[in-house]
């Protein structure tokens, strides 16, 4: 089953700008597609250190990449592992870091991942599914999840992480429903919450916020992200740039915020004679406004049409 079709892929070189003999990481490796693009732009002696938590897509990446050689590191990590991965690679800096966000299509077509409302399988909605890793508040999984919140707490994960305006009307059903129904699958889950809010739910399946609601949570995304986006920055070299490409407004406005406070120097009053708040600014914001698919790739790749590139460059 191959991976999607990485979205904005000249939009990423461009922006990020690889180098000969520069040293690259790809965050969100997947399939090894913007990896390679990046590969290509720096060779012959450039390098790039791919992470993934999906062991599957690491393989993937392994795979695809095998043409470059010594030139690729693959690692099976989360990237709020990042300076843990690059110190025992033996690096303190990189010339760019690269963050694809979200599920890819091959995770998604995978019933038995759980993250598609349109097919079968149990409500996983892991990222990874190793043994080792911990699980969260509610356990590892969405079925964990759906099992062990309260309603109160399903509310908000919906509401939060969603930006689903019935989140406490699904989450009441939900408990009342998992009294004398275990709710065990992907098309228990989306029937359930289709029966709440109607079949009709504007342009979208009426599960699709709840499916991304779970996701995010099952899988820490929002904090992973604001935890990945700091270390990316501090192992940053001095004009090495830092790339993310999001696909929903939760990611998007996290991005957008931690640059704009990354790119903010000193706001002590003007008439102050010395700064007293030790703010300095760390990064330049590239893109003023994030950087979209024009209608030929959104044609060719519709799942370009919801991504945002922002770019940022170390001061």
């Amino acid at each position: 089953m191959a991976y999607h079709t990485p979205v904005l892929l000249k939009e990423v070189v461009n922006q990020l700008q690889p180098h000969r003999g520069g040293l690259y990481v790809d965050c969100t490796a997947g399939g090894g597609g913007h990896a390679r693009e990046i590969l290509r732009a720096c060779g012959p002696d450039g390098q790039l250190i791919g992470l993934d938590w999906d062991e599957e897509a690491v393989a993937a990446s392994r795979e695809r990449l095998g043409e470059f050689g010594a030139r690729v590191q693959l690692v099976r990590a989360n990237y709020v592992e990042l300076e843990r991965v690059l110190m025992s690679l033996g690096v303190t800096a990189v010339d760019g870091v690269l963050f694809d966000l979200g599920v890819s299509s091959r995770q998604f077509d995978e019933a038995a991942r759980g993250f598609s409302f349109q097919r079968e399988g149990p409500l996983d909605m892991r990222m990874s599914r190793h043994p080792r890793e911990s699980r969260g508040e509610f356990g590892a999984t969405a079925r964990d999840v759906l099992r062990s919140a309260s309603l109160e707490e399903l509310a908000k994960i919906f509401r939060v992480y969603g930006e689903e305006k019935r989140a406490r009307a699904i989450a009441h059903k939900i408990v009342e429903e998992r009294e004398h129904t275990p709710i065990e699958t992907t098309t228990q889950l989306a029937k359930l919450v289709e029966r709440v809010l109607g079949h009709r739910y504007g342009a979208i399946h009426p599960a699709t916020r709840v499916f991304q609601a779970l996701r995010i949570a099952v899988n820490d995304e929002l904090g992973n992200l604001k935890r990945g986006l700091e270390s990316a920055t501090q192992l940053l070299k001095s004009g090495g740039r830092i790339a993310v490409i999001s696909f929903h407004s939760l990611e998007d406005r996290i991005v957008k915020q931690f640059f704009v406070e990354k790119s903010t120097g000193c706001i002590c009053p003007p008439d102050l004679p010395a700064c007293g708040c030790g703010r300095k600014e760390v990064l330049r914001i590239v893109t003023k406004k994030p950087v979209t698919a024009d209608e030929t790739e959104v044609r060719a790749n519709p799942r370009a049409r919801s991504a945002k590139l922002r770019v940022a460059e170390k001061v």
